[in-house]
């Protein structure tokens, strides 16, 4: 998907709602825009006093439909998200307040990237249409190229990744990150103890970091160790 700016791309995203028959798109990651506008993306044709309303109560990540996004991979109906993440006080004003601007049923597609903030790609309805169920596996065809493509237009040097630790301090970290004290990593791995030491220290530079346990964390948040990796014997 070849996009220029963000106007092409909501350009795009006018042509799918087109193909649906809907009105609304959203690709959002979930955060706090007011506080950190710089923070995420968000392309959006939505009225501008419901982007004003959501924002005011601080809702990228407390609304319903996001939370529910948090926990589903391939998308859902807006009439079945409590089926991902059960009503909360405050949801059913959330939603009256939505189609008191014209925003009724819709669907979403989850965007989950390892190191980011959870995002969204949504379409809706004006109140009185349901979203179709026919209109899923399509959306969840485009969903992902749409937010990468707009990924890439807020950071182009996405395009072109480091690798954030050495194939030696990841190997080092996974250990580490088992429990496995450093004196045993070293004969693990063939190495003496004041070079795990080393890289260790230099995996915690990478990420900015003094504790082993938050490096563990970060590393795993941005997807450079994995859960598997540890739970392996």
């Amino acid at each position: 998907m070849l996009v220029e700016d963000e106007a092409g791309l909501a350009i795009l995203l006018k042509d799918v709602c087109k193909r649906l028959g809907c009105a609304w798109f959203a690709l959002s990651h979930h955060v706090d825009f007011l506080a950190a506008p710089d923070r995420g993306i968000r392309v959006h044709n939505y009225p501008e006093e419901w982007a004003l309303w959501f924002d005011r109560r601080r809702l990228g990540v407390a609304d319903p439909v996001h939370r529910a996004s948090q926990r589903s991979a391939a998308g859902f109906l807006w009439h079945n998200m409590a089926r991902y993440d059960p009503p909360r006080e405050g949801d059913a004003e959330i939603l009256a307040e939505a189609r008191r601007h014209g925003i009724g049923d819709g669907l979403t597609i989850p965007a989950h990237i390892p190191g980011e903030a959870h995002g969204s790609i949504s379409f809706a309805w004006e109140p009185g249409r349901a979203a179709m169920p026919e209109a899923l596996p399509f959306a969840r065809t485009i969903g992902g190229p749409f937010f990468e493509a707009a990924r890439f237009l807020a950071n182009p040097g996405l395009a072109y990744p480091n690798a954030r630790l050495t194939d030696r301090q990841r190997e080092c970290l996974i250990w580490a990150a088992k429990g496995t004290p450093v004196w045993a990593i070293a004969r693990i791995v063939g190495l003496s103890p004041d070079t795990v030491k080393e890289h260790l220290k230099n995996a915690r530079a990478r990420y900015d970091v003094n504790g082993g346990t938050l490096l563990a964390v970060r590393a795993l948040y941005d997807g450079d160790i994995s859960f598997a990796d540890i739970a392996q014997r």
